[in-house]
């Protein structure tokens, strides 16, 4: 099935210049790059993607891990995958969520680690499913900044320019 899917390269793979490495491992997946800029992570953002974690001791460390505020590196990398099976091959290459339980050949297997303080840094975020991919690419990016349709979005005039936005 075509589906869509949002990675997240974190502020450690930034700051560890994982950034080619990453992006040479997910070529693999055969996928087609269809969305992708630099991000600097509000408080606002960082809580938004990751609601569904609120209620987690560790949730203040995670919003703080991505911000950049642990590496002193506030920006991420935002892109979109499109292609046949992208949520699964992406979760993949990814990776298990927690670095030590990822097989060494993912590239949270290979690059990330658990801080101290029982932190996953782990290097990328990949969208779990298609609800969630629709959340994520909706959140993170405009409909302007994707070179493809895919969600539905619509025009509007605000102050006097013409915008696409979700519809």
């Amino acid at each position: 099935m075509e589906n869509k899917t949002l990675i997240l390269i974190k502020p450690d793979g930034l700051v560890k210049s994982l950034t080619g490495n990453i992006l040479t491992r997910l070529s693999e997946t055969k996928l087609e790059i269809v969305g992708a800029k630099i991000v600097s992570v509000s408080p606002e953002l960082a809580t938004e993607h990751y609601k569904h974690l609120q209620d987690q001791p560790f949730f203040p460390e995670l919003i703080t891990y991505l911000q950049g505020d642990l590496h002193d590196r506030h920006k991420v990398m935002a892109m979109v995958y499109s292609g046949e099976d992208a949520i699964v091959k992406v979760r993949a290459m990814a990776g298990a969520t927690n670095p030590e339980e990822a097989e060494p050949t993912s590239i949270r297997g290979a690059y990330g680690r658990i801080t101290s303080k029982g932190v996953y840094e782990n290097v990328v975020h990949a969208s779990s499913n298609p609800e969630e991919a629709e959340r994520e690419i909706k959140l993170w990016f405009n409909p302007d900044e994707i070179i493809i349709d895919v969600y539905p979005a619509k025009t509007i005039i605000k102050e006097g320019l013409e915008q696409k936005v979700w519809a």
